[in-house]
C-alpha cells in the first residue's frame, strides 16, 4: 500500500518545528518556512516511506524481528496496536538502558517473569507468606509493564523502528553501536545522520505517526504472508519428492536386479576380447 501525498498532507506530516529549533542536517527535507515554522517536503517523505517499507518487508520475509520504539504519549497507543497486529516486539513505556547492548540481562528479567508465572500455575505461590506474595506480584507487574511486549524477543532484533529519534536517542545509539539498522520518523529538530532509513515527517501528531506506521506495517505484513506462501511451497515440494522417491526396499530390489545384469555384461565383454585375441 503506497502512501499518497494527500494522505500525508491530511495527517499533518508536513508540519515541522520552529525555525529556531531546527537541525541544519534536515535542510534537504525542508520545503519552505511559513510563519516561523518549517514545512517538510512531503514528496520526499513519500519516497522515503516507500524505501523504508521495502527494506522492512525484506526483513520480515526473511523471518527476522523488527523492534518498534515510541515512549512519547502521541505514539504509544498507535505503536502498540500496529506492532501487535503484525506480531512484532515493541517498547512504549520506558527504554531501559542496555536493552540492546546488554540484551542477556534483559532476557534474564523476562525469564524471571516466566518463572513467577510458573510459580502461580503450579501452586508454589500459595505456599509463601502474604508479604512475599505482594512483593513478587508487584515485581511481576513492573516487569510486564516494561518488558511484557518483548517477551517473545529471544535474540537481538534485525532492525529498530523509532518514532522521534531525538527522544529515543539512547535506543538509536545502542542500535548504531551493534550495527542494527535504524528506521526513524525524523522531525526538523532532529539529527538524521545516525539513522539508516530517514522518514522526514511530523513526529508529534498521532495522525502523522499513524499514517506512516500503517504504510510500513502493511509492507511488513506482505513480507510475512509471502514467507508463509514460500514455506508452504517448500513443504509441498519436499513432500512430493518424498512420495516420488522409491522406498528403501524397492531400491534394494532394483540394485539386486541390476547387479546380475552388470556382471553378465562384464563377462560378455571379456569373452569378446578373448575372441578377438585368438
Amino acid at each position: 500500500m503506497r502512501t499518497t501525498f494527500d494522505q500525508l498532507l491530511e495527517a499533518g506530516c508536513h508540519f515541522g518545528h520552529l525555525k529556531r529549533k531546527w537541525n541544519p542536517a534536515m535542510a534537504p527535507y525542508i520545503y519552505m518556512e511559513r510563519n516561523g515554522i518549517h514545512i517538510i517536503d512531503l514528496n520526499k517523505t513519500a519516497v522515503k516511506i516507500d524505501e523504508a517499507a521495502e527494506a522492512l518487508k525484506a526483513i520480515a520475509k526473511s523471518g527476522r524481528k523488527i523492534l518498534f520504539v515510541s515512549t512519547k504519549k502521541q505514539g504509544q497507543e498507535v505503536v502498540a496496536q500496529k506492532a501487535q497486529e503484525i506480531n512484532m516486539p515493541y517498547i512504549t513505556e520506558r527504554w531501559a538502558g542496555g536493552m540492546l547492548t546488554n540484551f542477556p540481562t534483559i532476557r534474564k528479567a523476562v525469564k524471571k517473569m516466566s518463572t513467577i508465572d510458573k510459580m502461580m500455575a503450579d501452586g508454589t505461590f500459595n505456599n509463601i507468606s502474604k508479604r512475599e506474595k505482594l512483593q513478587i506480584t508487584r515485581q511481576r507487574e513492573k516487569l510486564e509493564k516494561n518488558l511484557g511486549s518483548i517477551s517473545d524477543l529471544t535474540r537481538l532484533p534485525s532492525a529498530v523502528f523509532v518514532v522521534d529519534v531525538m527522544k529515543e536517542h539512547i535506543a538509536v545509539a545502542e542500535a548504531n553501536r551493534l550495527g542494527i539498522p535504524v528506521f526513524g520518523i525524523v522531525d526538523t529538530n532532529s539529527n538524521p545522520n545516525n539513522i539508516d532509513f530517514v522518514i522526514p515527517a511530523n513526529d508529534d501528531a498521532t495522525k502523522s505517526i499513524d499514517v506512516i506506521l500503517s504504510a510500513v506495517c502493511a509492507a511488513i505484513q506482505e513480507g510475512l504472508e509471502e514467507r508463509k506462501v514460500e514455506k508452504a511451497d517448500e513443504e509441498a515440494a519436499a513432500a512430493q519428492a518424498a512420495n516420488e522417491a522409491p522406498a528403501p526396499k524397492e531400491r534394494r530390489q532394483r540394485v539386486r536386479k541390476a547387479a546380475p545384469k552388470a556382471e553378465a555384461e562384464k563377462v560378455a565383454e571379456v569373452v569378446a576380447e578373448e575372441a578377438k585375441a585368438e
